[in-house]
C-alpha cells in the first residue's frame, strides 16, 4: 500500500464515465476500490471502461502490465449499496446530477458506512450544504469535483461547504495529491469556480455560432491557439453533453439571477432533437 495513501478502502457509487475515471485513480494509487451502481451492465460497462483506459496507459508506456494487474485487482464491483459502503474510509458518488437523488443515495450512505467515513459528492454545481442536509457529523461532507476524463485530467476542485472539518479537508487534499491531481479549494457556492466560469463560456460560445460569428470549429480555434485552451469549449460541451450542461444553466442561472447563464434557443433546441454530444453522436460535431 502506498504509504502516502489517506483513504485504504474507497466506496465509489456510480460505474459510469466518472465513477469509473475515479474508481481507476483511487485503485491506481494504491486504495482497494468498491464501485457500486443499480444494474450489473452499468458496472460491466463500467469495468470495460477502466480496462481499456488502463489498456491505453500501458500501450502509451505510462503503465507497466504488472501495474494494469494489479489496478483492476483492487477494483470489486457491488451491486448492494450498504454493503458497497460498509468498509469504506471515503465514498465519493458520482451519480446523475439530480439533487434529490442525490441526497437519497447520502441519507441510505449514512446510515450503511461506519461513523467517521468521509463522504465526498463529484458535483459540478449542486449545492453541497442542500446535498448534505440532515447528514450526521457535517464535519466528514465534502466535495471532490473531478474532470473528464479522470484519469487523464490533472485538476480535483475541493468544495468546502459550511462545517466540513479542517481534518476533513486536509485528508482529502492529500488524498488528492496521493492519486495525482492538483488541488484547488473553493466554498460551496452555485457552479463553484470552474463550472460557472467554463458553462459561462459554453454559453457565449453557442450564442456566437447561433448568431453566424464564426463556425463550431474556428470558434472553438480561437480559444485553443488564442488562449491556448487544451480544447474548444463547443467540443467540450459535445463532451460533457448538452444536456447536462443545459441542466447546469438553467440552475445556475436560477441560483444567481444571472441573464449570462441564459441558455441560448439553438442549445435547447439541440437538447430536444436528442443532439447532446458525444454520447448521441451528433452535438456541434459529428462524433459517429
Amino acid at each position: 500500500m502506498n504509504q502516502t495513501i489517506q483513504f485504504e478502502v474507497v466506496a465509489v457509487l456510480g460505474a459510469g464515465t466518472m465513477g469509473a475515471g475515479i474508481a481507476q485513480v483511487c485503485a491506481q494509487a494504491g486504495s482497494r476500490v468498491v464501485m457500486y451502481d443499480v444494474e450489473e451492465r452499468w458496472l460491466e460497462r463500467g469495468m470495460q471502461s477502466i480496462r481499456d483506459s488502463l489498456d491505453k496507459a500501458v500501450e502509451k508506456k505510462k503503465l507497466t502490465e504488472a501495474q494494469r494487474a494489479a489496478t483492476i485487482e483492487r477494483i470489486d464491483d457491488d451491486l448492494d449499496l450498504a454493503r458497497a459502503v460498509s468498509e469504506a474510509d471515503l465514498v465519493i458518488e458520482a451519480v446523475p446530477e439530480k439533487l434529490e437523488l442525490k441526497r437519497e443515495v447520502f441519507a441510505k450512505v449514512a446510515q450503511a458506512s461506519r461513523p467517521g467515513t468521509v463522504l465526498a459528492t463529484n458535483t459540478s454545481s449542486l449545492s453541497l450544504s442542500r446535498i448534505f442536509a440532515g447528514i450526521p457529523e457535517p464535519g466528514r461532507c465534502i466535495g471532490m469535483h473531478f474532470f473528464n476524463p479522470v484519469p487523464v485530467m490533472p485538476l480535483l476542485e475541493i468544495v468546502r461547504p459550511a462545517g466540513c472539518s479542517d481534518a476533513t479537508l486536509a485528508r482529502v487534499h492529500a488524498h488528492a495529491t496521493a492519486i495525482g491531481k492538483e488541488a484547488i479549494v473553493v466554498h460551496d457556492s452555485p457552479g463553484f469556480a470552474t463550472s460557472r466560469l467554463g458553462v459561462c463560456l459554453g454559453l457565449e460560445a453557442i450564442r456566437m455560432l447561433e448568431a453566424g460569428v464564426a463556425s463550431a470549429a474556428d470558434i472553438d480555434k480561437a480559444m485553443e491557439l488564442g488562449y491556448r485552451h487544451p480544447m474548444g469549449p463547443l467540443r467540450l460541451t459535445d463532451l460533457v453533453g448538452l444536456d447536462v450542461r443545459l441542466a447546469i444553466a438553467d440552475y445556475l442561472r436560477s441560483e444567481l439571477g444571472s441573464e449570462v447563464f441564459a441558455a441560448p434557443k439553438l442549445m435547447r433546441a439541440m437538447v430536444a432533437r436528442g443532439e447532446l454530444g458525444k454520447k448521441s453522436g451528433k452535438g456541434f460535431y459529428d462524433w459517429t
